[in-house]
């Protein structure tokens, strides 16, 4: 017997849930790809990406995974043998490294691991010591999703200023936007990145491109861009098919821009900020009780750098994959692996597991999710400590 039929809950750090009625809006007719209402639709949308992200300046849309806008980002930026520094805090921030890297960059990275954020102290000692200013761009993770960390944007555009160094700063924020706070032209972000997976609420396939005139200065100088990864005819299209270098991703588009009138129109950005970290807040509080007895864990220790988007457990193998096999196949919740967190094959890849809390989410979904996983627990012999959905409940009232 299982009590896994009924709705399906896919709790893993993206594709996060898809709301209906952002799934509703994919189901219309094909519409014209060469301008009329399609066009229109699409200017609205730019006009609330920059909302989002809180910037005066350029946005782009690509039919494109977060891996495909980490790609444009750079070679619109880069030339062959073009030096970068890549802080590193999880699977992200090295996997953005490796594309600069086949793409002929030389690539310096600075890797904190799996538990901790950018030390800001090291980066500035580099750029100081890069007196020659080969160092390009410095590239950063805002959340990592494979650690939970959440590093701090404007204070490592601080140290930027500090040394002086001409570097563009460049930032992933496919985990975070919409979900945490991230302003790009506050905080002196030049490029950002960002996917429709994860806080933004539409099915992969749309990544997002932001840049300001610094970054485009740069543009004029590289070898690496090419017809379709070119970021200014979508930015500045002489004609609206010149958007997407080709056919529109028309239902994605529909898509998109029903949850951007969810999320900046009706509930409003700084709100789901908010409600964010409150949901953040009761996982955590349930795992501090669960973990005062038990070897549960959470991987980022710090609350002040836990990402508001995912949380990343250490549990020990085999109890990770046990616990995630227990509550997907009996109670219908499905759990993001530890990527990242191990080697694969090594055992201790299965002492891991992460929940996603991003986008389409409320207090009764994730009390759901908290309450499985306790049964799971239970079913499995875990050791816990007692009280920590009452903990989480206490966390939702308090909102």
């Amino acid at each position: 017997m299982t009590l896994s039929h009924g709705r399906p809950y896919l709790a893993i750090p993206g594709p996060s849930v898809v709301p209906d009625r952002v799934l509703q809006a994919m189901h219309q007719p094909a519409p014209n790809i060469y301008g009329g209402a399609l066009a229109d639709t699409v200017r609205s949308i730019i006009t609330d990406l920059k909302t989002v992200v809180r910037t005066q300046h350029q946005a782009t849309i690509y039919i494109a995974n977060g891996h495909g806008v980490w790609e444009a980002a750079l070679a619109n930026v880069l030339s062959r043998g073009d030096k970068v520094l890549v802080l590193a805090t999880g699977l992200f921030g090295l996997g953005w490294a490796n594309m600069a890297e086949r793409l002929g960059a030389e690539v310096e990275i600075l890797d904190y691991g799996n538990r901790s954020d950018i030390d800001l102290a090291q980066a500035e000692a580099v750029l100081r010591a890069d007196t020659e200013g080969r160092i390009k761009a410095v590239m950063a993770v805002h959340v990592d999703t494979s650690t939970s960390v959440r590093n701090d944007i404007p204070a490592l555009r601080a140290v930027m200023d500090r040394t002086g160094h001409d570097a563009l700063l460049m930032v992933d924020c496919i985990a975070s936007l919409g979900v945490e706070r991230f302003e790009m032209d506050a905080w002196g972000v030049d490029v950002a990145v960002a996917a429709s997976q994860k806080g933004i609420m539409v099915p992969p396939g749309l990544g997002f491109v932001f840049f300001n005139d610094k970054a485009d200065a740069a543009r004029e100088k590289v070898d690496l861009v090419s017809y379709y990864w070119d970021w200014r005819p979508r930015a500045q299209p002489e004609d609206f098919y010149q958007y997407f270098a080709g056919t529109a991703p028309t239902h994605h588009i529909f898509a998109l821009r029903e949850a951007l009138d969810m999320l900046v129109h009706e509930e409003g950005v700084e709100a789901a900020w908010a409600r964010h970290a409150k949901l953040a807040q009761a996982v955590w509080a349930a795992f501090d009780i669960w973990g005062a007895r038990g070897p549960a864990e959470l991987n980022i220790a710090d609350a002040d750098k836990r990402s508001h988007a995912v949380t990343a457990v250490r549990i020990g193998a085999p109890e990770g994959t046990a616990l995630r096999d227990w509550v997907s196949e009996k109670a219908g919740v499905t759990l993001g692996i530890g990527i990242g967190m191990a080697p694969p094959g090594d055992p201790a890849w299965h002492g891991f597991f992460r929940i996603g809390h991003m986008g389409h989410v409320n207090a009764h979904m994730l009390l759901g999710v908290l309450g499985v996983i306790e049964a799971g627990m239970d079913a499995l012999g875990i050791e816990h400590g007692d009280g920590a959905l009452s903990a989480a409940a206490r966390v939702v009232a308090s909102a």
